[in-house]
C-alpha cells in the first residue's frame, strides 16, 4: 500500500539520484592530456631570462608545453573576496582587506577603469588587472555602500587578479610582472581604449591594448614589433591568481571553485579537489577557464580558433592556500622587421544570465552559457529562469514572480496532480478499513495481503497510482529550486514587509517575539515568520495525506515538518516562501479532490 513513507522514499530517492548523478557524473573529471610538461618552477614568464623549462615543439609535437608556471615567482599570489558582504562565508573582515587594499593602489601609477558596470584600475607595473569593482552591485541593501569588490591587487590579503604576457623561446627579454609600461591614456572606457607600450631594448616593441565594453568583457591585444635581426618565437599566455580558500555554499546544488570548458566538455573542479590532485592540465583549441564564486565570476578566454595548453594549478605559500589558472597558446613567431598578435578576452563580473547568453553567441566562446550552474536539468532549469525573469518585467517583484511562476507549474501539471491527489484520496477513505484488516491479520502477513488486494480490486483503488505523478513532477521542482538558489536577479530583491533580501534567511525570530524582546538568539534558534508557515503546511498536508498504519512511524512523519522548519529556517527566504506556497497550493488542490470524493473535513485531517 502507499503511505507517506512511500512518498517521502520516492521523494528522497529521486533527490538522491539528481545530486549523486550531477556530482559524480555530470563533472567531468580531466585527466592530463598526452605529452610530458613540465612541473611547477621558481621562474616566472617574463622574466629577462629564458624560462627553467624553455617550450619547444619537440616536446609535445604541433603543441607547447606550458614551462615554468605563469606567475610563480610573483611574490604575492591569489585571492579575493568572491562573494560580497564583509563578514560573510569567504569574506575577510571590511576593514582589513580594505585599508590593505586602499594602501596598495595608492602606490604607483594606474590607470583608471570607468565604465556603466565597472569601476577599477590597471597596474602599469606590470600591466595586470587587478583593482576591480561592480557598480551595479552592493555589499548591503544600502544603496551608498561600497561596491562589490572582485579583483584585489597583490599584497593584500585576499589578492585576486589577472595578468597577461609573453614567454620567451628563444631567451629574449619579455615583460613581466615588474615591468614599468607606459599608458597612451589615463582612463580605461567602454568607448576609450587604453594602449600599454614597453621595449626591451634588443629590438622587441610590445604594446597591449586593453577594450572593455559596457558590462564585463575586457578585450587584451598583445602585439609585438621586431625591429631586430633575428626572428622572435613567443607564446602569448593568461593567467588568474587567487590567495585564500573561500566557504563556499550548495551542498552540491551549485559549484563555486575552478571551471572551465575544453573541447566542448565542462569541467568543475572544488578546491579540495584541486588540493588532492595539485595540478590538472589539459590541451586544446578554444574553450575558456576561470574561477567561481556564487554570483561572480572571472574567466579567461583564449583565441578561440588558437591550440594551447591551460592549467588548473594549486601550492601552498605561507600558510596560504594559492589557485591559479592559465594558458599557454601556440607560439608567434615574429621575423625580423616584421610584427605578431595575440588576442584574448577576460571576464570579470556578475554571472547575469542574459549578458553570459549574449557573450556565448556573439563572441562564438565555446560552452559560456555553462558559466552559470544550472545543473544537469539544465533544459527545463534555464527556460525556468527566463520565465520567471518574463514575469519580473511584468510585476515588477522576484517574490511576486515566484508565486506567479509556482502556481503556471501547478497549472501544467494539473492533470497528472489531480490523478496523485485521487487515488492518495481513494486510499484515504479506505484508511479505516485497511485499519480493520490490520487489526484482523496483523498476525497473518500472507493472509493480510490478501485481503488488502481483495479490498484494492473491490474498490478500484491503485496503491501506486498516486507515487508515479509525483516522481514526474520531481525534476520540474528540483530544477525550480535550483534557479531560485543560483540566480543573481534575487539577490537583494525585496519581497514584503520585513522580507527586504529573498536571497538571505527570514531575519525574524519566534524566540524573541519576532523581534519584540530585545534578545538576539544564536543561529539555530533564528526560525522565522516564513520557515513557520512552511512547517505549518508541511503538517497539515501531511495530515491530508494517508497516514501509517503503525503509530511509530506516525509519529515519525508527524516530527518531519519541525526539523524541515529548522533546516530551512537558515535558507535564502525567496525558497522557503516558494516551499511554503507551494505546499498551500497543494493542499487547496487535494482539499478539493477529497471534498468531491465525500472527505469531511474531520476526515481529512485524522
Amino acid at each position: 500500500m502507499i503511505d507517506n513513507k512511500n512518498i517521502i522514499l520516492a521523494v528522497v530517492l529521486s533527490i538522491i539520484i539528481l545530486v549523486g548523478f550531477d556530482m559524480f557524473f555530470a563533472k567531468d573529471r580531466p585527466a592530463p592530456p598526452p605529452g610530458e610538461q613540465p612541473g611547477t618552477e621558481k621562474t616566472a614568464p617574463g622574466t629577462t631570462s629564458a624560462p627553467t623549462s624553455t617550450p619547444t615543439p619537440s616536446q609535445t609535437p604541433g603543441i607547447p608545453a606550458v614551462p615554468s608556471k605563469p606567475g610563480a615567482a610573483i611574490p604575492s599570489v591569489p585571492g579575493a573576496p568572491g562573494a560580497a558582504v564583509p563578514g560573510a562565508p569567504g569574506v575577510p573582515s571590511a576593514g582589513e582587506w580594505r585599508s590593505a587594499r586602499k594602501a596598495i593602489l595608492e602606490k604607483g601609477s594606474r590607470v583608471r577603469i570607468s565604465t556603466p558596470s565597472l569601476h577599477g584600475s590597471i597596474n602599469l607595473t606590470g600591466g595586470g588587472i587587478d583593482d576591480l569593482s561592480l557598480v551595479r552591485y552592493r555589499e548591503t541593501l544600502d544603496p551608498a555602500s561600497p561596491e562589490i569588490v572582485l579583483l584585489i591587487p597583490k599584497g593584500a590579503e585576499k589578492a585576486y587578479y589577472a595578468e597577461f604576457g609573453w614567454v620567451a623561446g628563444d631567451g629574449q627579454p619579455v615583460p613581466g610582472p615588474e615591468t614599468p609600461w607606459r599608458a597612451n591614456r589615463g582612463a580605461l572606457g567602454s568607448e576609450t581604449p587604453v594602449t600599454l607600450t614597453w621595449d626591451n631594448g634588443q629590438g622587441l616593441k610590445f604594446s597591449r591594448t586593453y577594450a572593455v565594453d559596457e558590462n564585463y568583457m575586457f578585450t587584451v591585444t598583445q602585439k609585438v614589433v621586431n625591429s631586430g635581426s633575428k626572428p622572435a618565437t613567443l607564446y602569448p599566455y593568461g593567467l588568474l591568481s587567487r590567495r585564500g580558500t573561500p566557504e563556499v555554499t550548495g551542498f552540491y546544488i551549485l559549484h563555486e571553485g575552478l571551471m572551465g570548458v575544453s573541447d566542448g566538455t565542462l569541467e568543475e573542479i572544488d578546491y579540495d579537489e584541486i588540493q588532492e590532485q595539485v595540478q590538472i592540465k589539459k590541451t586544446a583549441q578554444g574553450g575558456w577557464i576561470g574561477i567561481t564564486d556564487k554570483y561572480w565570476l572571472a574567466a579567461l578566454v583564449p583565441d578561440q580558433k588558437v591550440k594551447g595548453n591551460s592549467r588548473f594549478t594549486y601550492r601552498k605559500e605561507s600558510g596560504d592556500d594559492l589557485y591559479q589558472v592559465d594558458y599557454l597558446s601556440d607560439p608567434v613567431t615574429v621575423a625580423p622587421g616584421g610584427a605578431g598578435e595575440s588576442r584574448n578576452l577576460l571576464f570579470a563580473g556578475a554571472k547575469e544570465v542574459t549578458v553570459i547568453d549574449a557573450y556565448n553567441e556573439d563572441l562564438g566562446i565555446d560552452r559560456f552559457d555553462l558559466a552559470i550552474d544550472f545543473g544537469w536539468f539544465y533544459f527545463l532549469t534555464k527556460p525556468i529562469f527566463y520565465a520567471l525573469l518574463y514575469i519580473n518585467e511584468v510585476v515588477l517583484n522576484f517574490g511576486v514572480s515566484i508565486l506567479l511562476l509556482t502556481v503556471a507549474i501547478k497549472i501544467v501539471f494539473f492533470p497528472l496532480a489531480n490523478k496523485s491527489y485521487a487515488s492518495m484520496s481513494k486510499m484515504k477513505k479506505l484508511q479505516p478499513e485497511m485499519t480493520k484488516l490490520r487489526e484482523r491479520y496483523g498476525d497473518d502477513k500472507t493472509k493480510l495481503n490478501e485481503e488488502m488486494m481483495a479490498l484494492y480490486k473491490r474498490e478500484k483503488a491503485n496503491p501506486a497510482s498516486g507515487c508515479l505523478p509525483i516522481l514526474i513532477q520531481i525534476p520540474v521542482f528540483f530544477a525550480l529550486y535550483k534557479v531560485l538558489f543560483v540566480n543573481i536577479e534575487m539577490r537583494q530583491a525585496p519581497f514584503f514587509g520585513w522580507i527586504k533580501d529573498l536571497s538571505v534567511a527570514d531575519p525574524t525570530s519566534v524566540f524573541n517575539l519576532f523581534g519584540m524582546i530585545p534578545w538576539t538568539p544564536p543561529e539555530f534558534l533564528i526560525v522565522g515568520v516564513w520557515p513557520l508557515i512552511m512547517g505549518i503546511s508541511m503538517y497539515v498536508q501531511q495530515k491530508l495525506n494517508p497516514q501509517p498504519t503503525d503509530p511509530m512511524q506516525a509519529k515519525i512523519f508527524l516530527f518531519l515538518p519541525i526539523l524541515f522548519t529548522f533546516l530551512l529556517a537558515r535558507f535564502p527566504a525567496g525558497l522557503v516562501i516558494y516551499w511554503a506556497w507551494n505546499n498551500i497550493l497543494s493542499m487547496g488542490q487535494q482539499w478539493v479532490i477529497m471534498r468531491r470524493m465525500g472527505i469531511t473535513g474531520k476526515q481529512a485531517l485524522k
